[in-house]
């Protein structure tokens, strides 16, 4: 057999059902990269972003691997099959496809489920030798990588960074994440050394900024504030997500930002304490997230941030309220997903129970749809109010207030810019009813 694998990150399809496509691509993915390091000798990989770039349905590999984030597992599944077609061995992987296996095992020929660092390789071996089983599953127990293969991305309509991976799980026990899911609390990190190796190496290519990859970087404040100290003397920028107690760790915060962050991203799910208690988020005090903006905003880092649609005690008046806040603080880049019901969280177990759930086609699901019957409104209204929420805060005077017309402009010209340019791109995505994302 051809001993070469054509990995494919999927698109989206929008509310029309048409794919989505983009001019040039911000957020590279680094589970290809880094699988692809991983390959054994005599075995080489493309890799394919179907959101810049035309699928090679034509390619010259036999094997096909097909991955992506939760709400890219429809358009995975579509270019599955067509590839099952034409002959071709295919695999399947990511979040959504490692929570419903079974299901995703019907469009193709085996499923890697949660981390493949570790059955890479296996998975190799045995499509050499004609022998592959139906699923693999080998969670890692330690987080140790080499140097991802960025080369494969280089050629690509690509930003001005690239991601490295410091942690991966988290210790928090949110119910509807499915980073909780997976990891059920574990958080890996990788050795300090191996980072500053990497982020030294999308130095070495030319790069001044960087994407830290982690699911919540402040999981070891101690570790944290060792990589900072490494990172420092590198004079690169970077950005990364984390809970909000980095803002009560004024060391911690402060050496973050020394060190060059300039953006952090935190989920901070609901105005609502009811919410957050109902989340298992209740160490989330919402009276304070004022406070904590401005604290870090004050060490000079934006904030962007996630929240959720469609929470057990959201009615539509409690969301207008919602973007009163994001408009009170002027949150950089905010993003809304609705309240998704993903397989194996203790959510879907909740509202599978009581009923809630409109939808079982996993594969549909998406931020921008709801699939929940809340107490106060129904999911059409709560897809209803999504729409409204962001349509509120990316008109075109709402954007020019928290970027050009806001004093961090006179502080930071250039990355407002930059974030001027994110959210009229979030807006022409609004406008076609397509959810703001990071492919």
């Amino acid at each position: 057999m051809n001993k070469k694998i054509l990995f494919i990150q999927p698109s989206i399809y929008d509310d029309r059902g048409r794919i989505v496509k983009k001019r040039k691509l911000y957020f590279v993915g680094l589970a290809y990269p880094v699988l692809a390091s991983l390959l054994p000798e005599g075995w080489s990989c493309e890799i394919c972003i179907e959101t810049i770039e035309d699928i090679p349905y034509d390619t010259d590999a036999d094997v096909i691997g097909i991955g992506g984030m939760g709400h890219a597992a429809n358009r995975g599944k579509d270019i599955a099959i067509e590839f099952k077609k034409r002959g071709k061995i295919v695999f399947m992987g990511g979040p959504m496809v490692s929570l419903v296996p079974e299901i995703a095992k019907e469009y193709c020929d085996f499923v890697m489920i949660g981390d493949s660092e570790e059955t890479i390789k296996q998975v190799c071996h045995d499509l050499e030798h004609g022998c592959v089983k139906p699923f693999y599953e080998q969670p890692i127990t330690k987080l140790e990588l080499p140097t991802p293969r960025y080369d494969l991305v280089l050629d690509k309509r690509i930003g001005d960074f690239l991601p490295v991976q410091a942690g991966r799980g988290c210790p928090n026990s949110c119910k509807f994440c499915s980073i909780y899911c997976i990891y059920r609390n574990k958080y890996l990190k990788r050795s300090i050394d191996e980072v500053v190796r990497d982020i030294e190496h999308v130095k070495s290519l030319g790069f001044k900024k960087f994407l830290l990859i982690d699911d919540n970087i402040v999981a070891d404040e101690e570790y944290m504030l060792e990589l900072c100290r490494r990172i420092k003397p590198l004079k690169m920028k970077w950005m990364s997500q984390c809970a909000i107690q980095i803002a009560e760790n004024e060391e911690l915060l402060r050496a973050v930002a020394d060190s060059g962050c300039y953006t952090l991203s935190f989920g901070l799910e609901s105005i609502s304490k009811a919410n957050l208690d109902s989340f298992h988020k209740s160490w989330c005090d919402p009276k304070r997230y004022i406070e904590i903006i401005k604290k870090v905003n004050a060490a000079g880092i934006e904030v962007a941030s996630e929240m959720i649609v469609g929470a057990e005690h959201d009615t539509r008046e409690s969301l207008m309220e919602t973007v009163k806040f994001i408009k009170q603080t002027d949150i950089i880049a905010p993003k809304f997903y609705c309240l998704t019901p993903i397989p194996g969280t203790d959510l879907f177990k909740e509202m599978k129970e009581k009923g809630k759930i409109t939808d079982y086609d996993y594969f549909k699901y998406k931020p921008s749809i709801s699939v929940l019957d809340t107490p106060n409104m129904t999911a059409q209204e709560v897809t209803d109010c999504y729409w409204e929420v962001y349509n509120k805060l990316y008109t075109v005077p709402a954007i020019l207030k928290r970027t050009i017309f806001h004093k961090r402009f006179l502080k930071h010209p250039g990355r407002t810019m930059f974030y001027l340019m994110v959210n009229f791109v979030y807006r022409s995505q609004i406008k076609r009813k397509i959810a703001p994302n990071i492919l």
